[in-house]
């Protein structure tokens, strides 16, 4: 889980770094970008929490969690979330699908809105996606997970070269929008 948290937030520093680099955000008066970025990369994991709590609270993982939330024992729980995270197949924010539509929504928030918060929050949700994506694809060697109710199954080198555009495409909009 810690190598995890520490990967998540290792590439929204360098992003934000190159962006703020590219784009001259070397004032103090640009921390909302930066708040938005933290914000932006916690935010993706509320889909786990979603799923535990409303999606599936029959599951057996999701009372395992609950039952260590009540406890008080919110390391344990965000451990068991992090464990069986592939487990979980139903989750809104990690598909295909929501992806597509959150990167159009990403390039009309930074095209278009003044707020330097909306701007960090949008790219570093972006970027958590495409990240917990090349994990399942490196070490699951799997992109079943976010496929979830497409009419047709992509293939795992199919999928790697997906995930590459979509990075490509996260990276323009941040740079130079």
């Amino acid at each position: 889980m810690k190598r995890e948290i520490f990967l998540h937030f290792s590439f929204w520093f360098s992003f934000f770094v190159l962006i703020s680099l590219t784009n001259k955000f070397f004032n103090l008066s640009y921390w909302p970008f930066w708040l938005g970025g933290i914000i932006g990369t916690i935010l993706p994991d509320v889909d786990h929490l979603i799923y535990v709590f409303f999606l599936q609270p029959q599951d057996l993982t999701s009372q395992r969690v609950s039952y260590e939330i009540s406890k008080g024992e919110w390391k344990k729980s965000l451990g068991l979330l992090y464990l069986t995270r592939s487990e979980r197949m139903g989750l809104i924010f990690h598909t295909v699908t929501f992806q597509l539509i959150f990167l159009v929504l990403t390039f009309l928030v930074m095209s278009s809105s003044s707020s330097l918060f909306g701007k960090g929050l949008v790219l570093a949700f972006s970027l958590h996606l495409l990240i917990d994506q090349i994990v399942d694809l490196m070490e699951l060697e799997s992109f079943e997970n976010w496929q979830k109710n497409l009419p047709f199954r992509v293939e795992i080198s199919k999928a790697k070269l997906y995930w590459l555009v979509v990075l490509i495409v996260t990276i323009l909009i941040g740079l130079f929008i």
